[in-house]
């Protein structure tokens, strides 16, 4: 190692252990950022973990006052009471193996977003499903000039990471549309078998969708909550609740691990 090396070593050295003392005095740590742990639900790992600060429920509903999906959001369950509600309507999920995917794609489920989507709040309204839910979430909308539907721009607190997103359209990726039970999923538990009006119902019904910050909708993909849940754990039980609620709407099964998985979100 050269002197240049040794010295810059030894000066990361000293600032070190003077952030560990005054950490230790309970004393301002300003400047300690080398020593800085990530605290839960901090979104460490989580590609937007930077979007913005971190979300009250804001308007957010729990899933437990919100059986139909037309209120905003996904907020917490937090009560022993309400968990152990939670846990009950779990429990009434049924259970199989998942199936072949076979035969699957997107189209299977319709146009993305149709307005015209059989038995499913919102629909035949004038606007897309996609803009009915940002409009649902959203705190500040604003809309494209000459439209009352399309959205241009709106403030998240997203759910799934705990932060407030400023979304634009120009961006328009960094907000998703989350399928709480993915459409792949629903394929492999049933949904290959069923019209294809129930198909489209079930892609476009407010119950099974929340506008999510993008990357983390990206990182679900078409995982069930055994595989994957939202980063914020704050949320995890209304997020297995929402699961459950669409699965006994249309009379769909989770797997055994799914199952357990939500009920231990859930747990007292």
């Amino acid at each position: 190692m050269d002197i240049a090396s040794t010295r810059r070593t030894a000066r990361r050295t000293t600032r070190m252990l003077a952030c560990a003392a005054a950490l230790a005095a309970a004393v301002g740590v300003a400047g300690c950022k080398d020593l800085k742990t990530a605290a839960p639900d901090s979104g460490a790992g989580n590609p937007s973990a930077g979007s913005g600060p971190a979300a009250s429920d804001g308007r957010a509903v729990s899933p437990l006052d919100n059986p139909d999906g037309t209120k905003a959001g996904l907020a917490a369950i937090t009560s022993s009471a309400d968990k152990a509600k939670a846990r009950v309507l779990i429990g009434k999920v049924s259970v199989k193996g998942r199936g072949p995917k076979t035969g699957y794609s997107r189209d299977q489920f319709g146009y993305a977003w149709t307005d015209s989507a059989p038995g499913v709040p919102f629909a035949h309204n004038g606007c897309d499903t996609r803009n009915d839910l940002l409009k649902r979430d959203g705190d500040d909308v604003r809309y494209r000039s000459g439209s009352k539907c399309v959205i241009t721009s709106m403030t998240l607190h997203d759910p799934y990471t705990g932060h407030t997103i400023d979304w634009t359209k120009t961006h328009a990726t960094t907000v998703q549309i989350d399928h709480v039970m993915p459409l792949s999923y629903d394929w492999q538990m049933g949904a290959a078998h069923w019209s294809k009006d129930k198909r489209e119902q079930i892609a476009n019904d407010p119950l099974n969708l929340i506008p999510v910050d993008g990357p983390s909708n990206g990182a679900k993909s078409d995982s069930g909550p055994a595989s994957w849940l939202p980063p914020s754990s704050r949320v995890r039980c209304s997020y297995a609740v929402r699961v459950a609620q669409v699965s006994l709407k249309y009379a769909l099964p989770v797997t055994a691990a799914d199952k357990q998985a939500m009920l231990a979100q859930c747990a007292a």
